[in-house]
């Protein structure tokens, strides 16, 4: 008997939810349940610097406006320090991973000096010994060694994908030197936890994939099938994101957004209903991923015109 579909919506709470959080939670949640799988919501609160304060419970309660109903308990990466911290050990005992000391300032200008990629780490402090600490007490940050070989997946929609990690990224930090974890290591784990099988997410997280593949490898661990719907963008062509002002949800407009939304995803045209739940049952049942094209959406013309109504 093949092993049920489980997908997952992990957003961060740094702000509320807008247009393009909408689409990916959407896309995931037709997925899942076009599958009679399992569709989980994990809170990815790991820096809380970047947080703002009662954006998890908004991020929830918006899910549920939008009948976005959730399987099991909400899971915070927050509560789950102990098994990032089990995951490094086994890497350290591995010697898979390093303490570094540098800071950005210092990896950027060793870039500039060399004529490389100024977020392509090259591995200064991999060559120090491994008892070696710095004499000012500075905490070090943990990279990962990265291979001299290539990463290929074929994602879902956009198709075949290849990254050289030690050319493209270098040696990447998992936790870093202010005691918080890295993203990279973090979604591993926790996709592993909870036997998530199915990842589709946002265009903007393809290129972190094979570092997660090359983990999931170093861990033992199983690889999801993976898919990245497109972009949402503005008129300047940058992602609608909290950094470029993506306006929040309008919830006395959930219909609008949520026909939008299968617009998007190239879904038919759903007939007229009574309630928002039975226009995401509609797109359950019309739910086809090999339709989404790769491509980058402008939004803002047909997105903001309908904020005006």
């Amino acid at each position: 008997m093949p092993n049920t579909y489980i997908g997952r919506f992990a957003p961060s709470p740094t702000g509320w939810l807008h247009i393009g959080s909408l689409l990916t939670a959407v896309a995931s949640y037709l997925d899942a349940r076009s599958h009679q799988g399992k569709w989980l919501v994990r809170m990815e609160d790991l820096d809380p610097l970047r947080e703002q304060r009662g954006a998890a419970s908004v991020i929830l309660s918006t899910l549920e406006a939008f009948a976005l109903y959730w399987d099991d308990t909400v899971v915070y990466q927050s509560q789950r320090h102990h098994l990032y911290q089990q995951a490094l050990s086994r890497l350290q005992a591995n010697n898979q991973v390093y303490r570094c000391y540098c800071s950005r300032k210092t990896v950027q200008a060793e870039a500039r000096g060399e004529g490389i990629d100024a977020m392509v780490y090259g591995g200064r402090c991999s060559l120090l010994p491994s008892d070696w600490q710095s004499e000012s007490g500075k905490k070090p940050a943990w990279r990962v060694r990265s291979p001299s070989k290539k990463i290929t997946f074929i994602d879902a929609i956009q198709g075949l994908q290849e990254q050289q990690l030690d050319e493209e990224v270098g040696d990447f930090v998992l936790l870093r030197a202010d005691g918080f974890w890295a993203y990279q290591l973090a979604v591993v784990v926790d996709d592993a936890v909870q036997g998530i099988n199915h990842v589709v997410r946002g265009e903007d997280l393809l290129s972190s994939t094979p570092r997660q593949i090359y983990l999931q490898s170093l861990l033992n661990l199983p690889q999801p099938c993976y898919a990245h719907v497109p972009l949402l963008t503005n008129k300047l062509g940058q992602k609608w994101s909290k950094q470029t002002c993506a306006p929040v949800l309008n919830l006395n407009q959930r219909e609008q957004l949520m026909r939008q939304v299968f617009n998007y995803l190239q879904l038919p045209q759903a007939p007229a209903v009574d309630h928002i739940a039975d226009l995401l049952q509609w797109g359950v049942e019309h739910w086809q991923l090999e339709r989404v094209a790769p491509e980058p959406i402008n939004t803002e013309t047909e997105y903001l015109s309908n904020l005006s109504h």
